[in-house]
């Protein structure tokens, strides 16, 4: 525990990306197996354990350290596993293998978990302590995404990254034949259909950066407001992947029965009833089941609208260019249930603004523009494929709530949630955690510890004095949220130190943009 602690803190406490990669692929080439396999797996979030809650740890620490102490202290750090790890009584310290911990918070039953991690807490010193605490929340927060992870091991030498991301969804952990791969043994054997990972994906872009391009070198579509798959149906067995690669299937019997063909195809995953495209929030309540009944199959019918083919009855398409594979997926029968997303008509940049400021349907996010001889190339390479999505909403709300951040955050109010007035009434409508600069959250966490009412544990109740800007993507209605209404990633883009509260807007205006 102590190496894998090592790592964790030294990776939260580097900025540099490089840094990073030569922080890792160093642990992975030092630390044995079967450890460096299981750290590989925390890291790239594929490590299943049991679900260790907050409020399991907070019980825990409650048997051992004075309520109060510890409510003040968890105030004081922000973070409820670094606290415990800082308070918790120290024992005789040992060093434990990672594997250990994970071999107990993989097969302990619920009854006896909340023991053996106290037992386990007496056997560590505070950073490993810490470790095992994030490894058992799976909150680990240390700045390494699964592709830098995978960097990693490609620069351990032998296979590439792309190679490595063929076969990633094929493996298990803690990948032992994939490091024996890395040091020269055999290529492992993927599990049957896994996803081409990552997808492909495009960048940002707006009218300056396209008046140097030729719109004649460009395709441009619809961007859905659905998320993003790729159906995969290979001898008969047909599998469902959502762009992290998690097998979705069982969330869509309704799509995987209309894949009637034996290929991987790239598209958006809808809800969509005949022509309608369905708003997010009812493709919402599909996701992340197990199971789907009746009623919710015919009340929420999915579909997909395809993108891209990356295989075609045993052809790579990948190395084609799109042109190729497009008339390829547009010269396709695949059923109503599945149809391709239809190409837009524009011979200039103005005349394909135009059609982005008036799309035909609400869900509509925007439009891609994609390079007609561009390959299929994993990540997100700039230059092949752009969005130009449609302007964010905007509102004027006030700060209601500030809770401190975690991670390198954990010393500022970074959490924040904002309202909007409805008759005499702030009303909460929303939550954001980023936008800000970072003078900007100095700013912030002064003006919270300055006008702060009330407490609330971690949660401060604020004055209601300041007003932010919040841009938001889309906008639902819910019946969870007291305002009636969710929005879809909000984000403060502006303090508006400058306004004064009553100024704010109104929930109705709110209500209005749906």
């Amino acid at each position: 525990m102590k190496a894998f602690a090592a790592l964790l803190e030294r990776l939260a406490f580097t900025p540099a990306r490089n840094a990073k990669l030569q922080l890792l692929q160093h642990y992975l080439e030092r630390i044995p197996d079967p450890d460096r396999g299981w750290a590989l797996a925390a890291l790239t979030g594929d490590l299943q354990l049991r679900t260790v809650t907050p409020s399991l740890l907070r019980g825990l620490a409650a048997e051992r350290v004075d309520s109060q102490l510890l409510a003040l202290s968890y105030d004081f750090v922000g973070d409820l596993a670094e606290t415990i790890a800082l308070i918790w009584p120290e024992g005789a310290q040992d060093d434990p293998p990672l594997s250990t911990a994970v071999a107990l918070l993989q097969g302990t039953g619920k009854a006896a978990l909340p023991g053996v991690i106290a037992a386990m807490l007496d056997r560590l010193g505070p950073s490993e302590r810490l470790a095992f605490l994030k490894l058992a929340t799976g909150n680990l927060r240390v700045g390494v995404s699964a592709r830098m992870a995978r960097m990693a091991l490609a620069g351990m030498g032998g296979p590439s990254v792309t190679e490595i991301e063929e076969i990633w969804h094929g493996l298990a952990p803690p990948y032992g034949p994939l490091f024996g791969w890395i040091a020269g043994g055999a290529r492992p054997d993927s599990a049957a259909l896994a996803p081409f990972r990552p997808v492909m994906l495009s960048t940002a872009t707006d009218p300056q950066e396209l008046a140097a391009l030729s719109p004649q070198d460009y395709f441009a579509e619809w961007k859905w407001d659905g998320i993003r798959v790729q159906a995969a149906s290979e001898g008969g067995v047909r599998r469902l992947y959502s762009r992290t690669g998690e097998d979705i299937s069982d969330a869509f019997p309704d799509v995987i029965e209309a894949m009637d063909f034996e290929g991987t195809l790239d598209g958006e995953l809808l809800v969509r009833r005949d022509a309608e495209i369905a708003p997010f929030g009812d493709l919402q309540k599909r996701l992340n089941r197990k199971a789907v009944g009746k009623a919710l199959l015919a009340s929420h019918p999915a579909g997909l609208r395809l993108y891209d083919v990356l295989l075609w009855e045993g052809r790579d398409l990948r190395p084609e260019a799109l042109h190729i594979r497009r008339n390829l997926l547009e010269n396709l029968d695949l059923g109503a249930r599945i149809d391709v997303s239809p190409l837009l008509d524009f011979t200039t940049w103005d005349e394909l603004a135009a059609l982005r400021a008036d799309p035909p349907a609400t869900v509509i996010e925007g439009v891609m523009i994609k390079r007609r001889d561009s390959p299929y190339l994993a990540g997100r390479p700039r230059g092949p494929w752009f969005k130009w999505k449609r302007d964010p909403m905007v509102v004027d709300a006030v700060l209601l709530y500030a809770q401190r951040g975690h991670g390198k955050r954990s010393g500022f109010h970074s959490d924040f949630t904002f309202g909007l007035w409805h008759g005499a009434e702030l009303v909460p409508v929303g939550k954001a955690y980023f936008g800000f600069t970072d003078a900007e959250l100095r700013e912030l966490d002064r003006f919270v510890r300055a006008n702060t009412t009330e407490r609330f544990g971690p949660v401060r109740q604020l004055s209601p004095k300041l007003v932010v800007e919040v841009a938001f993507e889309g906008l639902n209605r819910s019946t969870r949220h007291k305002s009636g209404v969710a929005m879809r990633f909000p984000r403060i883009s502006r303090i508006r130190w400058d306004k004064p509260a009553a100024e704010a807007d109104h929930l109705a205006t709110l209500e209005a943009m749906l």
